[in-house]
């Protein structure tokens, strides 16, 4: 007997009893984004290398260890995205949208080749929603507004707000030199990889999770404190509008985010409720990527939620939404029964086109029916038999309190519809 093949690690079934949360998150997902004039936008899982490279950065863990890369049949070198954004930014320049205001949503996977722990998958799942053309930190307040009614829809609790801001490109570049300078006065506390991010990256040190450089990060010059006057007017903008609107926020000086196209504003949701693994949201403005791609200048804001975490956030503090139970299971004992189930059970959703009904097939005794339905959690089991046939009527029992009676054929979707 050939031995089983078994699901790649880190990428994981999604089973029919998991499926139905996934299902109702993601449709109040839609409902908020609508709310706001957001709309979806799809594009491959697979793009060209050379989009990430330009995009996140080549210098990035992401990029250097994460990728799935590949050659096709023609040579090109090919990568299953580990990342929306830059796909989304790339679809947006190929199909000529930049010329005008864009609000767009995509869900789907994401890959990248990570030590798969809870939490954090190989193959994970994600929201994105991405603003173009919109050069005020009010789109910046708008993005944190729409996550936290995201929050509240959902029942999310245990859940808190980080923001930061890197400033522009030559602001960044100034506080660059002055980070390395201080790591390198301090070099022999450096962990391996923040010495190899030293010159390449200096600002991704400020990210480490390694705790033995947390005192070193903590006393390291702040970004903050080198904005220029534009990055600092729009964060205190961005501040003065989320204390309008009640949005608690703490002031996170590292949070720097780990892909190189940021700019100005940066934020994270994050929670104490998952382990080492908390951030459930994250985003901020990249205004420098379109031009780093190919395209004009245009100013760009988004932000990504791991879905994976946010069911398991939801699971962890009790808010997993309701799922609708079936409500009738149709049971047919004997072959003029059999013959009519399908018609009666069609005739059934022609009337209520919302009834989630089963209706048994595969035969079998009643006994053996009955426990079919009764695992399947239905409100009521409709019960036709050759008797029920020729009378036209049906069986109904309700399955909480056990009551039966016997209805009208043409009574059946008004009884169902109380």
């Amino acid at each position: 007997m050939a031995e089983i093949i078994r699901s790649i690690r880190g990428m994981n079934d999604l089973l029919p009893e998991v499926t139905p949360y996934w299902q109702a998150v993601e449709g109040t997902m839609k409902t908020v984004l609508s709310g706001y004039g957001y709309q979806e936008i799809r594009f491959p899982i697979v793009e060209k290398t050379e989009l990430f490279k330009r995009s996140i950065g080549e210098v990035t863990d992401i990029v250097e260890k994460e990728m799935y890369t590949f050659d096709d049949r023609n040579g090109d070198s090919l990568t299953l995205r580990p990342e929306g954004t830059a796909g989304c930014v790339r679809a947006a320049m190929q199909n000529g949208m930049l010329n005008q205001t864009q609000r767009l949503w995509y869900m789907g996977p994401m890959f990248r080749h990570e030590r798969p722990q809870k939490g954090r998958y190989r193959q994970f799942h994600q929201l994105g929603v991405e603003a173009y053309g919109f050069s005020g930190p009010d789109i910046d307040a708008e993005m944190i507004m729409m996550t936290a009614r995201l929050w509240k829809a959902l029942g999310l609790t245990g859940i808190s707000l980080q923001i930061n801001s890197l400033g522009s490109t030559e602001a960044r570049l100034a506080y660059r030199e002055e980070l390395i300078q201080y790591f390198e006065a301090h070099q022999e506390q450096l962990d391996e990889d923040s010495q190899r991010r030293l010159h390449s990256n200096p600002l991704r040190i400020l990210d480490s999770k390694n705790p033995e450089m947390q005192a070193l990060n903590e006393a390291a010059p702040k970004l903050i404190d080198h904005l220029d006057a534009e990055s600092k007017a729009d964060f205190e903008q961005l501040c003065h509008t989320l204390d309008k609107v009640g949005i608690r926020y703490e002031i996170n000086p590292r949070l720097v985010r780990g892909l190189d196209y940021y700019s100005k504003t940066v934020f994270e949701w994050v929670t104490d409720q998952l382990g080492s693994q908390g951030t459930v949201c994250a985003g901020g403005r990249y205004d420098g990527l379109v031009a780093q791609l190919g395209g004009k200048d245009a100013t760009a804001i988004g932000f990504a939620i791991g879905l994976e975490r946010l069911i398991a956030l939801l699971e962890a503090t009790d808010a997993l939404p309701e799922i609708a139970q079936t409500d009738a299971y149709l049971v047919a004992v004997g072959d003029a029964a059999a013959i009519q189930a399908p018609l009666l059970a069609e005739a059934l959703r022609d009337q209520l086109p919302a009834l989630k009904l089963i209706t048994h097939c595969g035969g079998g005794s009643f006994k053996s029916q009955f426990k079919r339905a009764d695992r399947s959690g239905a409100r009521w089991t409709l019960i036709l038999g050759e008797e029920e046939v020729n009378n036209e009527s049906i069986g109904v029992k309700t399955m909480a309190t056990g009551e039966q009676e016997t209805i009208s054929w043409y009574d059946l979707a008004a009884y169902l519809s109380q």
